[in-house]
Parts: C-alpha cells; sequence; structure tokens
C-alpha cells in the first residue's frame, strides 16, 4: 500500500525491482489507445505511473477497466 512521507514529492510504495519499499515518483498519464486516428480522440485511459527514485524501475497501470 503505498503511504505519504514527509520528503518532496514522493510516495513510499514496494519495489519490485529493489524488493524494498522506497521513495517513488507517481503521476496520471492520459494515453491515447488507438492507432487509428479517426478513433484516437475516443481512445483516452488515464495511466497511474510510478517510478522508483532509487534504482529508476518506472511501472504503469491503466486505471480505468470498464
Amino acid at each position: 500500500m503505498a503511504t505519504t512521507n514527509d520528503s518532496f514529492n514522493g510516495m513510499t510504495e514496494h519495489c519490485e525491482n529493489c524488493e524494498l519499499d522506497t521513495l517513488h515518483e507517481v503521476s496520471v498519464q492520459i494515453r491515447t489507445e488507438s492507432l487509428k486516428k479517426e478513433n484516437a480522440q475516443f481512445s483516452r485511459e488515464p495511466y497511474r505511473v510510478r517510478e522508483c527514485q532509487r534504482c529508476g524501475d518506472r511501472s504503469s497501470q491503466r486505471m480505468n477497466n470498464a
């Protein structure tokens, strides 16, 4: 589970690469999933993106699975 801490701009989360709870930078990105130009405006989805500040491992997870 993610927790906030007193550090600058980050969350403490478990890093699979480090095998430790480390500081992560977490953001939300809107990504276009369709490769077809005419459908691109209807295929935008939010993704939660996190990056370990210790090892640089980056992962993303789709937030809307409707």
